[in-house]
């Protein structure tokens, strides 16, 4: 097998993945190897494995892009695959995941750790406990964001009654959020959706796409521009998890455009995450845990 003998089970707010470090770059991955690790019942069980190597160890990486790594001081990269086997451009969970993984390997010092991705470098920030959000908390800068038109896409759910208008965030990976619960969504609240099923966005995208489903719980004018919602999410490659990292800033950023509050505490079935929007950026600051270490059977 081309994969090491002893990896990591880790999570993010319920986003859970196989990682392990490939020091000398001699462990990537082929996607049968990825299918069977991440399988829920004959492997170890997640919606993707992390590899973290040296970008120039990342077959798949070009010349600029090793290059934007050394040039933003990133000596190891996120080599994301999802749970099908599939590339991934990005994975904001992920990058906490990797990178307190990355801590508890002692592959960086101090607070700051700057990790290359298919989507660009991304900077974390260890912040340690925070209430609220959790024990080993990481704020990411996620960069740079483009939104296309508000409600420009349908959204439906095969077998499901209704429909809601989405919007198309491009985040490093392709997104679609729909609001519900609201004047203009026929589909049921978002505690009854059935997200196993893969949802229909029209017109269609090449790329495929994720697509959160939010409901906006509160927003309150006195509390420094902070809102409040509760999402979920079907990932291309994975179906429904627990949580995506590009998912809730795409959220956050659409919600933005529809309310103006530039703060977002969001809710997944993982746990509370936090979103802040700018007009050129977006952090995103959560939780992340290592489960436990794991020998495989030769």
């Amino acid at each position: 097998m081309s994969i090491p003998q002893h990896v990591t089970k880790a999570h993010a707010t319920g986003n859970d993945f196989v990682v392990y470090l490939d020091r000398e770059g001699r462990f990537e991955p082929t996607e049968e190897e990825v299918r069977f690790l991440t399988d829920r019942h004959f492997g170890i069980g997640g919606d993707g494995l992390i590899r973290l190597a040296h970008p120039r160890d990342v077959s798949d990486l070009s010349e600029e892009q090793i290059a934007d790594c050394e040039a933003h001081g990133a000596e190891w990269f996120m080599d994301y695959r999802n749970a099908d086997g599939s590339l991934a451009e990005m994975c904001g969970n992920g990058t906490r995941a990797i990178t307190l993984f990355a801590q508890r390997e002692g592959l960086f010092d101090g607070d700051v750790f700057r990790l290359g991705t298919r989507a660009g470098v991304k900077t974390l920030t260890s912040l340690g406990k925070v209430a609220g959000l959790g024990e080993h908390v990481f704020r990411v800068d996620m960069g740079a964001w483009r939104r296309g038109e508000t409600d420009a896409y349908e959204v439906t759910i095969p077998g499901t009654p209704g429909a809601a208008r989405g919007t198309f965030v491009d985040m490093g990976n392709p997104h679609v959020v729909a609001v519900i619960e609201d004047a203009f969504s026929t589909l049921p609240t978002v505690e009854a959706l059935d997200l196993v099923t893969k949802p229909v966005v029209a017109p269609a995208i090449e790329s495929d796409q994720n697509v959160e489903f939010v409901r906006i719980d509160d927003i309150d004018d006195d509390a420094d521009d902070l809102g409040e919602a509760t999402m979920r999410v079907n990932e291309r490659g994975c179906g429904e998890t627990l949580s995506c990292g590009t998912g809730l800033c795409a959220t956050a950023i659409t919600l933005r455009a529809k309310t103006g509050v530039d703060h977002w505490l969001i809710t997944v079935r993982g746990g509370t995450l936090r979103v802040d929007v700018s007009d050129t950026d977006v952090t995103l600051t959560g939780d992340a845990t290592i489960v436990g270490d794991v020998t495989l059977a030769r």
